[in-house]
């Protein structure tokens, strides 16, 4: 199959979805309203509340919910075909993930900001809100603690990256402060931070930054380890600055890095006229984990994932200018996500591999396909580059960049969540030393996935990727239908149209709940007797989640029914197409 076909295929698919499905959802089930005075106005303070054109805030959303996992997830799966693969992610893009980061958005930025953990508590009761929170601190320590090893991995095989990487940020900031102190529009500053980072690309090739000798000289026996505390010493200080100092010009960057990219697979499979040479359905080797539900699992960010509603619902929702632009930035974000999991499907099966028999080297099993992902990716965005004739080397250290600078921007809001996780579960415990102290707060929210990044163990991934990554996508999943759960709730009672709500809240509760069940009989069979206790908590605690949800939707629907609630009627929504400039 021609990869340029699938490419433009699955582009007119998605440019559908947000022409006519993100237009009825703004209008029929979230209702969105221009004159709604955001919480960004409300509580304006320069420091998380900043309201921000649209176009910006689709930069700090897209990055920081991208990182590298709608890289490795769809870099695995397609170890399955890359047919179905891309199958559920267009399916999983248009009705699920536009859907979830979009109505995860509205409703925090309708109840003044505050995490969908916390808007549990009213959308259905209090103990939903200590379940919710448990999971979130959980699902975000794993997401913290892999992306650092992520990132110290690609930094120790290519080099070449750590210079562009870490000059971005102080130029990053000198743009930011132009940008606010001159109150000047953000793209043209943008876009010269974007030429700058990739000159500094041909400087880092030039000079390469191994560490490896300090981390003998520390006692470090691995440099990998020595990038993940450097990581997270940087998001401790990242995460406490004002977002428009460092988070959102460095996003605006990185979202036009999506573009350029994106440009890259595209023009470069065009000029090559590359070929998709793995099968369309695998023939997988017996042993190897069932399609169902696993598929559903490993491709969570690229398709849906739980850590865009903390993202949607922690930074996001405190800079949203206008509620119109939650359709722009959401669903929006959802389809750039979307695009960048097909692009990573492209480079591994097109572009990594030259012939079918390339492609079996590279995936002769799951534990390899797994493995290999990311370097997978590298290696098939250097082969498009080089058809533009970018010479080999230089588009490897590109590639790497792009996979860094997102899950770089990932870690420095999972971080800042964490954070806010911390304050909201020491609020509830009466810890109110922990509560309202930031730098206390932050400290536990860098210390324990660190903690969790330097265990030892697991092979060359190391213990956290090799083997507790394993619950990442089960979990990830499960908060992705529970914050369906809330939104299907707070929709229900609004009397508006919860359908597009509901069916793949079901849908992906039941694919995660069968996940758990059979991770629970292999970790129990294998001997795993960390993942298997980790397992059996997280299921527990989804199907008391599932429970709770399920009563507060049977009640909102009664209470619809019965007369006690009504919704706006849908002539009041309005067309969320507005212009977002500040009002």
């Amino acid at each position: 199959m021609p990869a340029p076909i699938i490419a433009a295929v699955v582009g007119l698919l998605f440019f559908l979805g947000y022409r006519y499905y993100s237009s009825y959802l703004a209008r029929k089930t979230y209702a969105l309203d221009p004159n709604f005075v955001t919480p960004a106005h409300e509580f304006s303070d320069g420091v998380d509340f900043v309201p921000t054109n649209k176009h910006v805030l689709f930069g700090h959303h897209f990055t920081s919910v991208a990182g590298a996992a709608p890289i490795v997830g769809p870099a695995i799966a397609v170890f399955w075909g890359w047919g179905p693969a891309l199958l559920w992610i267009v399916i999983g893009t248009i009705f699920a993930a536009g859907v979830h980061d979009m109505g995860s958005l509205v409703v925090s930025v309708r109840h003044k900001a505050r995490s969908i953990g916390s808007l549990a508590s009213d959308v259905i009761n209090r103990r939903a809100r200590t379940l919710f929170l448990l999971i979130i601190f959980f699902l975000l320590t794993l997401v913290n603690a892999v992306f650092a090893v992520v990132i110290g991995n690609l930094f120790v095989a290519n080099p070449g990256a750590v210079i562009p990487i870490f000059l971005q940020i102080p130029f990053a900031i000198a743009i930011g402060q132009y940008i606010y102190r001159k109150r000047t529009a953000a793209l043209i500053p943008s876009l010269i931070g974007v030429v700058i980072l990739y000159f500094l690309i041909f400087v880092g090739q030039q000079f390469p930054v191994d560490i490896a000798p300090l981390a003998d000289m520390l006692g470090i026996d691995n440099p990998r380890n020595l990038w993940v505390i450097i990581m997270f010493a940087y998001t401790f200080i990242a995460s406490r600055i004002p977002v428009w100092m460092l988070l959102q010009p460095r996003d605006y960057i990185n979202s036009h890095q999506l573009f350029v990219a994106l440009a890259i697979i595209v023009i470069g499979i065009i000029v090559g006229w590359e070929t998709v040479v793995a099968p369309a359905f695998n023939d997988v080797p017996e042993g190897s984990p069932s399609i169902f539900p696993f598929l559903f699992i490993t491709i969570a960010c690229g398709a849906i994932s739980g850590f865009h509603s903390l993202v949607a619902s922690g930074t996001t929702a405190k800079q949203l200018n206008k509620d119109t632009d939650a359709r722009h930035v959401g669903y929006g974000a959802a389809l750039g996500e979307g695009s960048l999991a097909v692009g990573a499907v492209l480079a591994v099966t097109a572009g990594a591999a030259a012939t079918r028999a390339d492609w079996d080297v590279l995936y002769p099993d799951f534990a390899t396909a797994s493995g290999g992902a990311t370097n997978n990716f590298v290696q098939g965005i250097a082969a498009f580059a080089n058809n533009l004739g970018i010479p080999l080397e230089l588009g490897v250290v590109f590639a790497a960049v792009v996979v860094i600078a997102f899950a770089a921007t990932t870690m420095d809001t999972g971080v800042r969540l964490q954070r806010y996780v911390v304050q909201e579960i020491a609020e509830l415990a009466g810890w109110t030393k922990i509560a309202r102290n930031i730098t206390l707060a932050t400290s536990i929210a860098v210390a324990v996935p660190l903690a969790m990044a330097l265990l030892p163990g697991g092979g060359e991934q190391g213990y956290t990727f090799g083997v507790l990554w394993q619950l990442f996508g089960t979990t990830n999943q499960l908060t992705a239908g529970l914050a369906l759960a809330v939104i299907a709730v707070w929709v229900t009672r609004s009397g508006r149209r919860a359908w597009p709500v509901i069916i793949p809240l079901v849908f992906l509760l039941f694919m995660t709940s069968w996940a758990l069940i059979a991770n629970l009989i292999n970790f129990v069979q294998a001997g795993e007797w960390v993942l298997a206790p980790l397992d059996l908590i997280i299921f527990v605690l989804a199907m008391w989640l599932i429970v709770e949800a399920f009563l507060a939707l049977r009640g909102a629907r009664a209470d619809v029914a019965s007369g006690k609630i009504t919704g706006p009627a849908d002539s009041e929504s309005v067309d969320a197409d507005q212009d977002s400039a500040p009002r």
